[in-house]
């Protein structure tokens, strides 16, 4: 079974669905560090037709089957409902079927890691971000992530560097923060996520798969839009 391989020969599969273009990557554990071994783009939008296919075909091309992974990566939000959705799913079917143990990760936290800095914002639409900040001064000082717009930014204090990979984020944050300086890097890839989640691994800190969940860091339009009542 996957969770019995020895960290010294662990395949990892990693999966990030949540951006406008996703990807998969096959890694091995060495040490507490993920070595890339390939990955392979998703193309926009089209995550639930082509996720399962490229994961077959990025083990197929490597000669592993699924129940020879040690661990899947998946990153859970946050980023778009469906998008998380399908990449959780996908992560938990192939989990369930396998007892392969999972590890998730925060789209923010791989972006903020991979531009080598602790804040990083994201684009939400709708002229808010999704923003990583740690917080200093608290009891518990640290990161924590959350769903910011304009007046959001104008009543928090910013800090020194923000990771960004996108436009509307950076553009967001230089009206509101002119001060602050933006690291842009390249956006997040399963290769990152597997690069972040490697400790956790080495550490076996895997996730409950039953309870496992999307970090959206928002309400579904659905939930915000679709449960109006009308009183007479």
């Amino acid at each position: 079974m996957g969770a019995g391989i020895p960290n010294a020969k662990m395949y990892l599969l990693g999966i990030d669905t949540c951006g406008p273009s996703g990807s998969v990557a096959l890694g091995r554990l060495s040490a507490a560090t993920a070595d890339l071994i390939a990955q392979r783009e998703l193309a926009g939008r089209t995550y639930s037709a082509s996720l399962i296919s490229a994961v077959q075909g990025l083990l197929a091309g490597h000669g592993i089957r699924v129940r020879e992974l040690g661990c899947i990566v998946v990153v859970h939000g946050p980023g778009s409902f469906t998008g998380v959705r399908v990449g959780l799913s996908a992560a938990k079917g192939l989990a369930e079927g396998a007892a392969i143990p999972v590890v998730p990760v925060s789209r923010l936290q791989v972006l903020a890691a991979k531009a080598g800095v602790s804040s990083a914002a994201l684009d939400a639409h709708r002229h808010e971000v999704f923003l990583r900040v740690t917080e200093t001064g608290t009891e518990q000082s640290g990161p924590r992530e959350f769903l910011a717009g304009a007046k959001d930014l104008a009543h928090m204090d910013a800090p020194s560097t923000i990771a960004v990979c996108d436009v509307a984020a950076e553009d967001l944050l230089r009206n509101h923060w002119p001060a602050v300086q933006l690291q842009r890097v390249l956006p997040p890839t399963a290769a990152d996520a597997l690069s972040v989640a490697a400790p956790a691994i080495a550490a076996r800190e895997f996730a409950d798969v039953a309870l496992l969940d999307g970090h959206y860091l928002r309400r579904s339009d659905a939930e915000i839009f679709g449960n109006t009542v009308t009183k007479s």
